[in-house]
């Protein structure tokens, strides 16, 4: 498990040093802190190494913080959380760190407390935006833009995936949800595609899937168990289709999490 990551970049080294003391007393060894006294020297370090937190001055020379934050924006693909600070308190500078998704904008001197109580709060929402990347990386946008639309949906339609959801664990035939929902089975058949752009055979095991990802991701349990807990007891056959619907097997899939893990450790 790799080191995380705080970066100070200011072009006063009173005030550099000063917070890099604060923050290495507070991490506890928890993170790494490390400092550049420009913005040239801090994009460097930005490319080279996972970031979760930069602190940076807005005025400085030749590269302002407002312009490292910018070029950040259009260079890194993981974006670090960004609080800026600066000993002028002027309206442009706040709507600009606005702009540009920072967390907060602090005023020298900043504080003890005030900083470290900043600095939890970006480390947090860095977090949370971590989270949210990955969850929509699993998600199956096929079946969300089902459930965008859900309102609009027939009851039957409804009561049908309902009866999926409920019941993910067994073998789930057009047949008996058909029944379930009192229609004939070829109508309700062309009803779900028509109204789901998606034929009701592979809903489920879209659905299957998704629940198999959540397991893989979130749990320990054997790839077998999985399987069974997602209504396939021929785990060669849960392999096959996992494989044809998500590119991967199984355990490539779950491999994932410890990657992401890796990330925002």
């Amino acid at each position: 498990m790799r080191s995380r990551t705080i970066l100070i970049v200011d072009d006063e080294p009173r005030s550099r040093e000063g917070i890099k003391k604060i923050l290495r007393v507070w991490a506890a060894g928890q993170y790494d802190i490390l400092t550049a006294s420009n913005g040239g020297t801090a994009m460097q370090i930005l490319e080279k190494i996972p970031v979760e937190l930069m602190i940076t001055d807005i005025r400085m020379p030749e590269i302002s913080g407002l312009t490292l934050v910018r070029q950040m924006r259009e260079r890194l693909q993981r974006q670090p959380s960004v609080i800026l600070i600066s000993g002028y308190a002027q309206f442009e500078y706040a709507l600009a760190a606005l702009r540009l998704s920072v967390v907060d904008y602090l005023l020298k001197p900043v504080g003890r407390e005030k900083l470290i109580a900043s600095v939890e709060n970006a480390l947090k929402v860095g977090e949370e935006q971590e989270h949210i990347v990955f969850m929509r990386k699993m998600a199956d946008p096929q079946l969300m833009a089902i459930r965008e639309k859900e309102a609009v949906l027939s009851d039957s339609v409804r009561q049908a995936m309902h009866y999926v959801e409920t019941h993910i664990e067994e073998a789930i035939s057009l047949q008996g949800v058909a029944g379930y929902v009192h229609l004939n089975g070829s109508y309700f058949s062309a009803l779900f595609k028509e109204q789901c752009q998606m034929n009701f055979s592979e809903y489920v095991i879209r659905r299957k899937l998704q629940k198999a990802k959540e397991l893989l991701l979130k749990t320990n349990l054997p790839i077998a168990e999985i399987a069974s807990r997602t209504g396939y007891q021929r785990v060669k056959y849960f392999n096959k289709l996992f494989k044809e619907y998500e590119g991967m097997s199984p355990g490539r899939y779950r491999s994932m999490r410890n990657e992401v893990e890796a990330q925002i450790q």
